[in-house]
């Protein structure tokens, strides 16, 4: 009673509403920028189960907006560390740590055990994944995606409503689209976000208020502007993915490009005097790496900027991470460019690789 009462004298949810909460058993997809503030909320809210999954470790760059996280979880699941914090936020509710990646082959039966779904991933393939498992289990599943200073909320596959593939029938290319990781996302975002999932998740437990059912809210930090669009449900992609669910097992994420990318540290590129650096990210991204002679092509200009690239020269191509020139390797090699190779490092890390053993590379214009 102590711990809930302001739920409690709130006439819309009740002792009756808060027993509901507490019955309610809620799988969180990721426990990264999104994930952590619905948990937050879920645990305090007395969520009575509560599943995590997630295969990744905590890294520095992610407390910028991972706020379950500090320095001591640093290198451990975030799924596990999530729940040591959770724990200790809410020691009366069921909290399970599935430190494993989502698959087809441990979807079905994972989401059979849970009300709820929330996604909290931040990639397409894992975003069609758990739209797909939660049409064949018939489980609503609470959306969330961030992109820079932008945020999306909706709630899919609820009281016979449209889905993720309503909105977005087929995945875009694989890294078309550059993560938070290659383009950024203010930190405070994932918060306002993650809580407004978390929202979504108490008003279908209680049945109050409307569910963002066949409806996207757009929110923009930077300008407060909030707009709700409309999504029409398509029978078909219910269908297809019905239609589809003996073979669902079967099915893998694809983890690899569809050609083979060279990967090259940046120790063993400055033994070769014979390069072309190219950096494919956007104009505005820092650092920039003043003692390397470079050719700025952000990856969606490149394929319209082949003739800056020397065909007398191997083409080392590098961005923030090494995700996005990748990439621009396939791209390249899609037009017949095959001396070309992507830099494993991001430009922090070869800037300072440079800086600490040379001056100045290939600056012999």
């Amino acid at each position: 009673m102590s711990r809930y009462s302001r739920h409690i004298i709130l006439s819309e949810i009740g002792q009756e509403g808060q027993d509901k909460i507490s019955k309610s058993k809620v799988l969180v997809i990721g426990a990264g920028g999104l994930g952590c503030p619905v948990l937050q909320y879920l645990t305090a809210a007395g969520i009575g189960s509560i599943g995590i999954i997630d295969f990744d470790v905590v890294e520095k760059s992610n407390l910028q907006r991972q706020v379950l996280f500090g320095t001591s979880s640093l290198g451990q699941n975030k799924a596990i560390a999530a729940k040591k914090r959770l724990e200790d936020l809410n020691d009366s509710i069921s909290i399970i740590a599935y430190a494993e990646k989502l698959t087809h082959q441990n979807a079905i039966q994972l989401f059979n055990e849970y009300d709820i779904i929330v996604d909290g991933s931040d990639n397409f393939e894992t975003r069609y994944l758990v739209n797909d498992a939660s049409i064949i289990t018939n489980k609503p599943l609470v959306f969330g995606a961030i992109y820079k200073f932008e945020g999306q909320v909706s709630v899919f596959n609820y009281q016979n409503g449209p889905n993720y593939r309503c909105l977005f029938p087929h995945p875009p290319q694989k890294d078309a689209v550059p993560n938070c990781s290659e383009i950024g996302v203010l930190g405070v975002l994932p918060g306002i976000i993650g809580s407004m999932q978390a929202n979504e998740v108490l008003k279908i437990i209680l049945g109050i208020g409307n569910a963002l059912s066949g409806k996207l809210l757009c929110y923009n930090a930077l300008t407060n502007d909030t707009s709700i669009l409309k999504i029409s449900k398509s029978q078909d992609t219910i269908n297809s993915v019905l239609k589809d669910k003996d073979n669902f097992h079967e099915k893998q994420l694809n983890t690899s490009c569809d050609i083979e990318v060279i990967e090259v540290s940046i120790k063993a590129v400055l033994s070769n005097k014979n390069i072309q650096f190219i950096d494919v990210r956007e104009v505005h991204e820092q650092p920039k790496i003043d003692d390397l002679q470079v050719t700025y092509i952000p990856l969606n200009e490149l394929e319209s900027n082949i003739n800056k690239i020397k065909k007398s020269k191997n083409v080392a191509l590098f961005c923030q991470s090494g995700i996005r020139s990748k990439k621009a390797v396939s791209v390249l090699k899609n037009l017949n460019i095959n001396n070309c190779f992507s830099i494993k490092e991001g430009a922090s890390e070869i800037k300072n690789y440079i800086k600490e053993h040379y001056k100045t590379v290939y600056n012999d214009k």
